[in-house]
């Protein structure tokens, strides 16, 4: 004991923190399971509007912000719910974050995750900016 009493805390045992563990990963699997629509919308981000993008629409590809935790399976099954099109292939790049500067401050300029996507032959989706 020290001069102001502290007294040692009571530890919890690891048996219990690994069962809290499992079962908010269980919660977080249910939910995206249950409700499609939200977990559609939580995968992709926004379209990417962009020059270049427009010029492969033609192509069937389109360009999409999604979240960085995404792999390419969920990605293709937000685009097809959201979108009611087939997906022939997804791409991916993480783009990284850049430093920016104002006068004498440096900051960053965050990363994000794009997703290329490629839809089957005769669909097509209409992006529009927002």
């Amino acid at each position: 004991m020290g001069i102001f009493g502290a007294s040692k805390t009571k530890k919890s045992s690891p048996a219990v923190k690994k069962e809290v563990v499992k079962k908010e990963a269980v919660k977080q699997d249910n939910a995206g399971v249950k409700n499609t629509a939200f977990f559609a919308h939580d995968v992709i981000v926004f379209p990417r509007i962009t020059e270049k993008s427009h010029n492969v629409a033609h192509l069937r590809q389109y360009a999409f912000n999604v979240r960085k935790d995404s792999n390419k399976e969920t990605i293709r099954k937000a685009v097809e719910h959201i979108y009611n099109v087939k997906v022939e292939k997804v791409r991916t790049s993480n783009v990284p974050a850049k430093k920016r500067r104002m006068g004498k401050v440096v900051g960053k300029k965050a990363g994000y995750k794009k997703a290329i996507v490629t839809l089957k032959e005769g669909f097509t989706i209409e992006v529009t900016p927002q």
